[in-house]
């Protein structure tokens, strides 16, 4: 049977798509996309639907201010036990993100202060380094560890969702900006989450990840209220 020259172009056309979607696949977004210009986030909305973000204020009533944020000038102390400590523009804390993919972080350290192994369910991490030194370092899945002393004006990043930490290696204080591609990262504290979840996670099955005694585990969940 004879093919139409109109029926052969839609053949190729088709052929031609499909060939450019393998070749070319889709980006994956770790944050929603937005579909409309700005979505000011109403944080605290009594009774509102649970969405992947937060609902909008009405656009009419946005305003610059929405826009901006002084989050990051906190003074921050870094007195407590680990010796660091931070101050985080995420949506919670500045509304107009809500939907635009990103957020940051202001971390300080003391000497030897230090950010526990942690993960970021939701984000890939960017580490700028702008005082100090900073051992900056991640487990990846297949169990190699990666890491870098990284000075002032020097990069590391982090890839979504792997164990990592930051620790200053100097004898001065140390900050760092971080970015991360989504409004609100997550932070998962390893021995936090492990050992001051609530309610607990069995000491027996703590006991037999860590071949410890579950006397042990009694004492380190101690230290976690």
């Amino acid at each position: 049977m004879k093919m139409s020259s109109h029926h052969y172009l839609s053949q190729s056309l088709l052929l031609l798509l499909l060939h450019s979607s393998l070749l070319f696949p889709p980006t994956a977004a770790y944050d929603p996309e937005p579909n409309q210009d700005f979505c000011v986030a109403i944080p605290d909305s009594p009774n509102s639907i649970s969405i992947n973000g937060f609902p909008c204020k009405p656009s009419s009533s946005v305003t610059s201010d929405d826009f901006f944020s002084t989050i990051l000038s906190i003074n921050l102390t870094t007195n407590d036990r680990f010796g660091a400590n931070a101050s985080f523009a995420d949506v919670l804390s500045f509304p107009g993100l809500n939907t635009l993919g990103i957020s940051l972080v202001r971390v300080v350290f003391a000497p030897a202060g230090l950010v526990q192994p942690h993960t970021h369910p939701c984000a890939t991490e960017l580490v700028f380094v702008t005082e100090g030194q900073l051992l900056v370092g991640f487990v990846a899945t297949d169990g190699r560890y990666f890491s870098k002393v990284v000075g002032a004006g020097e990069l590391f990043v982090i890839p979504m969702g792997l164990m990592h930490f930051q620790y200053n290696v100097g004898e001065v204080t140390a900050a760092a900006t971080v970015a991360f591609n989504s409004q609100l990262p997550g932070t998962v504290i390893a021995a936090r989450s492990l050992f001051g979840s609530k309610p607990a996670v069995p000491d027996v099955v703590l006991s037999e990840a860590f071949g410890v005694e579950e006397e042990v585990v009694k004492q380190i969940r101690a230290k976690f209220g």
